[in-house]
Formats: structure tokens, sequence, C-alpha cells
């Protein structure tokens, strides 16, 4: 059952324009369910290195969109590839950043799901186990079932209808979630 209205704010953890993790969240975007809108949060590679020194009063204006941007949604969409077996410093950064406040970040009580791809067999597992693992401890509820890591190594993900089948299925499960959270 799609909760109407649902926004769920999309971080991309390639900065390359042309990577499949980013083609893949655009695919996503576009095939998005009814009621569900997903939109991509940019501007991840202006974000200065997380500095508590920056972030005293009022935060730089990159990290400010980010946080608007995750704070308005419902609930938070990582797509990322691995890098050397874990998430990529971008990503790492940003969850930095929304993880601040102490204990009302902008992550904090947001259903979160991970999915993405990487050209080897384990299909990004590391990298999204850190994610879940450091975007829990920044306050975010991680949806486990969503988790969807694929390896790009003999399928197209952009064209298998198996592998669509999966990511959609993930994020109905992300959509659904806060309706079982809301409803217990």
């Amino acid at each position: 059952m799609t909760q109407t209205h649902t926004s769920i704010a999309v971080l991309v953890g390639s900065l390359r324009s042309d990577s499949v993790n980013r083609r893949l969240a655009e695919k996503l975007v576009s095939d998005a369910p009814a009621g569900v809108r997903l939109e991509i949060i940019d501007g991840l590679a202006a974000l200065p290195f997380y500095n508590e020194d920056l972030d005293v009063g009022e935060a730089p204006e990159t990290a400010q969109r980010l946080r608007d941007g995750v704070a308005a949604a419902d609930r938070v969409l990582v797509v990322t590839p691995e890098y050397n077996g874990t998430m990529p410093g971008v990503l790492k950064n940003a969850i930095d950043w929304l993880s601040r406040p102490y204990g009302v970040g902008a992550l904090s009580g947001k259903p979160l799901a991970v999915l993405g791809t990487t050209p080897t067999p384990y299909g990004g597992k590391w990298a999204h186990a850190d994610v879940r693992r450091s975007a829990s401890v920044a306050g975010a509820v991680v949806v486990e079932d969503a988790t969807v890591s694929q390896s790009s190594m003999d399928v197209d993900v952009l064209a298998d209808p198996e592998v669509d089948r999966h990511l959609k299925a993930a994020i109905q499960i992300l959509v659904d979630h806060e309706l079982e959270a809301s409803a217990a």
C-alpha cells in the first residue's frame, strides 16, 4: 500500500556525471510509483569536509541546503557504489553534516534505505553496510529489507527486468516502512 504524497531525498555516492549509480538514481526518480516523489539532492561535491568549527551558528550554505533537502523529505534513499571496500568519502561527509546538530540532525528518525551497484561480485555490500551503520549512528531508521547490493558484472543493471523489480520492491518497502511505524 503506497502512502500518497511521500517524498524521498536521494543521495548519490558517486560524483561522476555519467556514473551507473547516478543513472540508476535518475531511473528511480523517473519510475517513481504514484504518490511518491524522489528527488536527488545534488551538491555533495561542494560540501566542505565536516569540521565543527564551520558548524558554529550558521552552517555553510551548501551544508544547509543538504540539511534542508533531507529534513523536508519523509525518507532517505542512498544510491552508492563501493570504493575500496567502503562508501565514497563524499557520502560519509554528507552523513556527517546531516548528523548535526547532535540528536536533532536531518537524518534523525528518517527511514533510510541503501542500494547501488558496483562491478564486483559483491555489488557494494560493504559500502552499503557502512552507510547503514553510519546513518544509524546519525539517527536514521535504517530499513534493512530495502537494501539492494547489485553486481553489474553479468547484468545491465539499467535494463535488466529482474534488477528493476528488486529496486522497485526496495522503494516500496521504504515507502511502506513509515506506514507500519506510524500504525504502531
